[in-house]
């Protein structure tokens, strides 16, 4: 039979040649269905307990290069992730096959060999019983020649691995091997710089080495006095002088290099071979120059990942004592020659030093030291500004999706960060100048008026003459100008809008000046930003040019704006909306709303006339962001004059949803729309409650679409306070939390569905804030607890904070005495509930956080346990005791996970915590043990 057809692995252990037949067609059947088909039957192998034999097995008989990749990927990966499948027994016959294996390879593939010597590696770091792995491996293979390619493989992998995620080794193990290397490293060394001398130029080796070397680098556990007179790093610095080193090599050096300067980060306790790395680089100088010269761009890129490094690894001292010893400022200039080279790759390089640079001098703010880096971040943004000149022969606007478009967004960040150093008016006052004292050309004005922008707002706007002149001057700008120049001017007077609102008399030519732009359409979308801007800055002001924003508003479709642009137009009309009287607002809105009603209306028309069915989100997204932003101040008592338009499109949302009730993004859309039109209105939209649940509810049960849940939270956050809401709330909650944990309570419920888990909880926390004592006294709310525990191990952000919020939330109202009259009656319920799930709460956090969750979720677990606590100390000690005590104590491969005494003294750490942060701090130290 097809074995690619017939199940699995049911009827046991499947034979050599149906697995041939799988990895052939693997690789080479011409169609993709077969492919597929394979790979799936492929993957159940590995997941099944024959994966070890058969793995061995292919390795032994070396068929081909194909099975035997296959069997090597398989035995990395069970290592990897099923080792404790593995009596302890057989530890030892494996460790001796896999050497036994990688020896007879050792030609066939590099590939290959880079897989057994990560099994090997993962063997070693899980195999506690494996004493001294390094000694033993250059014992055995360092006098033959042969074996020294797959022994620098499995000496390069073995540092790798050891902070490898898949790998769960725990701390105390990770401790003991780290020593361990540390112990044997100069043993490595040697063997590194016996082989350098025993094979002369042998490029390839030199690239193993090397690769080596900077393995060691990265863990950090070489001794860096050893290394500072060793012979090696002399061999890398000629390598990188060389002209004549090959591209592979020279990045291979490159590579070594830069994780050398990493490792001495901290200068200070590395002194010796700081100096010599210090110097050493210092001499690439000219090796720089010579790779420019032949236009080589890969080593050019290599020495100024070097020179960069350079700077960071020095960045402490050369603040401390700029210009003296390793201070010495010549590190700086090596960044500015990079900065010089043509190609904008080059400097790119170094932004996130000069970005930290400017950190370090902002925090320490001292006047003396600004003065000594200025003229470099000047010279800096001069090379900026150039790089960020488009192409003589570009036409149209600048493009801002590409890399070059990326280039300039990230220009524009790292101006924004340093210019403080040189002064953003000054900046701003020379930019100017270059631009009407002399006659550039187009393509250097534009990049000018672009840094410009990017300084803008970071000039002060009160009484600035120069401003006043440059948004003149700009808005004067003739049709005849590059389209780039226009795009990139109408960009500066977007970021200008505050210059705007301290001169109102530049309102009316700024915005005729955008309404032109907003005709042109390359230009459409630049100039409804920054109209958009201007709005949202000069609210007050554009008041009067209401009727204005009105015009564009209802002709939208008639300009060539992307999405985003529309909408943000629709925004900044909204916000100048909302300043309107409020006896205004109510027709204004309708007007402003009408065109997207209309559109929504034709939609469903044509629907019900020939069935088809179009995409209404356009228009949703409309009506959403108009009801986001228009917010009015109503005094008390006073009608929301909002709240007339929205009943009166209701009907029209509730079609819409009706009709893609199946469609989870248009419903998605519907729901937002419908969230900020009730968020606008508050307290009035009463009126829509009833019919809005109703139809939440039945469509729900057909379509569990999670932002359903959304929308019930929002509306319990509304009028969950409201006595005669409460109830009718509960109703809702119930019917929803039905089909909800349907969906949960199937296999991988929790993990297919975090949105719904997030969604689900956010509902139950408002429900928590709003009205506990509803929620708690209900007989939803056993089954609403049972599923956040199961959901506590839950790894995905979203859903894992608002579950750890929830139980949090529902613990703290028993906690918080706020003096309302229900305090005693919360705390008796809350009482209850811990009575029935306190222990099981415990027990499952404690299993997460060791085994489920990544470390950024900790301190929303520690928040929990500290709840719980809180409420009743003496029985979370009890709790977490029992907790503690189901933990595993030993891994599989025989190392010691927890001691007796890290036990304890986390339990101490814990339950004697006079504030939440101290928890935190217990369990980030407890779960590494774990990891």
């Amino acid at each position: 039979g097809n074995p690619v057809r017939d199940g699995a692995m049911e009827g046991g252990k499947p034979n050599l040649a149906l697995v041939y037949q799988a990895v052939q067609a693997l690789y080479h059947d011409p169609d993709p269905a077969g492919k597929e088909r394979a790979s799936v039957w492929l993957g159940e192998l590995q997941r099944s307990m024959y994966a070890w034999e058969i793995s061995d097995q292919l390795l032994q008989l070396k068929q081909d290069v194909e099975s035997c990749y296959f069997a090597a990927q398989t035995m990395k990966m069970k290592i990897q992730t099923s080792f404790y499948e593995l009596p302890p027994e057989t530890h030892n016959a494996l460790r001796d096959s896999l050497l036994t294996h990688i020896q007879n390879l050792k030609d066939l593939s590099p590939i290959i060999v880079t897989q057994l010597a990560l099994a090997i590696a993962d063997l070693a770091l899980q195999m506690a019983s494996w004493k001294g792995c390094v000694h033993t491996l250059i014992e055995k293979y360092n006098n033959d020649i042969s074996s020294m390619p797959f022994l620098i493989e499995i000496l390069t992998v073995l540092p790798e691995e050891v902070h490898s995620r898949s790998l769960r080794i725990g701390a105390n193990r990770r401790t003991e091997i780290i020593e361990d290397l540390a112990y044997y490293s100069s043993t490595v060394v040697t063997l590194l710089t016996t082989c350098v001398e025993k094979t002369g130029i042998d490029e390839k080796m030199f690239i193993k080495v090397f690769r080596c070397l900077g393995s060691w680098f990265n863990l950090g556990v070489l001794d860096t006095n050893f290394m500072a007179s060793n012979q090696l790093l002399m061999v890398l610095f000629q390598v990188l002088q060389r002209d004549e080193t090959s591209t592979n090599l020279h990045e291979a050096a490159s590579d070594c290099v830069c994780s050398a300067l990493y490792a001495i980060e901290n200068v200070d306790t590395n002194m010796a071979l700081a100096l010599q790395l210090f110097q050493g680089v210092l001499t690439l100088e000219t090796a720089y120059h010579m790779a420019v010269a032949r236009e080589d761009l890969d080593k050019v890129l290599n020495y100024c990942r070097i020179f960069t490094e350079l700077c960071e690894t020095f960045l402490e001292t050369t603040v401390r004592s700029p210009g003296q010893g390793m201070g010495d400022l010549r590190t700086l200039e090596l960044l500015l020659i990079c900065a010089g080279h043509p190609q904008y790759e080059v400097v790119e390089i170094s932004f996130n030093f000069w970005y930290r640079l400017g950190e370090h001098l902002y925090k320490i703010n001292d006047a003396a030291l600004h003065t000594i880096f200025r003229p470099y971040i000047q010279r800096l943004l001069h090379c900026l500004a150039r790089h960020c000149q488009l192409d003589p022969d570009h036409e149209g606007i600048p493009e801002d999706t590409d890399d070059f478009g990326e280039f300039r967004m990230r220009v524009s960040d790292l101006v924004k960060d340093v210019i403080f150093l040189v002064g953003s008016m000054e900046c701003f006052s020379q930019l100017y100048s270059t631009l009407k004292e002399g006659n550039p050309s187009w393509e250097v004005t534009e990049a000018v008026l672009f840094i410009m922008a990017a300084i803008a707002k970071s000039v002060d706007p009160e009484n600035n003459p120069t401003l006043s002149e440059v948004l003149q001057q700009v808005v004067l700008l003739p049709e005849s100008v590059h389209m780039a120049v226009r795009y990139t001017s109408i960009e500066l007077v977007g970021e200008m809008s505050e210059v705007v609102d301290r001169n109102p008399r530049f309102l009316d030519p700024v915005l005729n000046y955008l309404m032109k732009g907003l005709r042109e359409k390359p230009l459409a979308s630049a100039a409804a930003k920054a109209i958009h801007n201007i709005c949202s800055v000069c609210r007050d002001h554009m008041a009067q040019h209401f009727q204005g924003l009105l015009d564009i508003a209802r002709a939208l479709d008639s300009f060539a704006l992307s999405t985003e642009a529309a909408v943000g137009l629709l925004k900044g009309t909204a916000l100048v909306l909302a300043r309107l009287p409020l006896e205004k607002i109510a027709e204004c809105l309708s007007d402003l709303c009408a065109v997207q009603v209309l559109a929504l209306k034709k939609l469903l028309a044509e629907e019900s006339t020939n069935g088809k069915s179009a995409d209404p989100t356009v228009w949703l997204d409309r009506l959403a962001v108009i009801f986001r932003h228009t917010n009015p101040i109503v005094e008390n008592g006073q009608t929301h004059p909002c709240q007339k338009v929205i009943q009166e499109i209701w009907p029209v949302l509730s079609e819409t949803l009706n009709t893609h009730q199946a469609d989870n993004r248009i419903v998605e859309r519907c729901c937002r729309c419908l969230r900020f039109a009730v968020r606008c209105v508050g307290k009035g939209s009463a009126s829509l409650l009833q019919p809005l649940v109703t139809q939440m509810v039945s469509v729900y049960q057909v379509y569990p679409h999670s932002c359903f849940l959304y929308l019930g939270s929002i509306l319990v956050d509304e009028y969950g306070m409201e006595e005669g809401c409460r109830q009718g709330l509960l109703d809702m909650l119930q019917a929803l939390c039905m089909p909800t944990f349907q969906l949960l309570e199937q296999q991988n419920g929790l993990r297919n569905h975090p949105d719904t888990v997030d969604d689900l909880f956010r509902l139950a926390t408002r429900f928590v804030q709003r009205s506990p004592v509803t929620l708690l006294s209900s007989s939803i709310i056993v089954h609403i607890i049972q599923c956040a525990i199961a959901a506590t191990s839950l790894d995905h952000r979203d859903a894992n904070c608002s579950v750890m919020k929830f139980v949090r939330d529902l613990i703290h109202t028993g906690v918080a005495n706020d003096h309302e009259e229900d305090f005693e009656v919360r705390k008796q319920l809350i009482g209850q509930a811990m009575e029935q799930h306190g222990q099981q709460l415990v027990t499952q956090l404690m299993h997460s956080c060791c085994f489920c969750l990544p470390p950024y979720t900790l301190p929303d677990v520690a928040e929990v346990l500290w709840e719980v606590m809180v409420f009743d100390r003496p029985t979370f000690c009890r709790w977490l005791e029992n907790a503690l005590k189901g933990l595993p104590k030993e891994t599989s491969g025989g190392a010691v996970t927890v001691t007796h005494k890290q036990l304890t003294d986390f339990h101490k750490q814990v339950t004697s915590a006079e504030e939440c942060k101290q928890v935190c701090w217990a369990i980030r130290e407890f779960t590494r043990l774990f990891r």
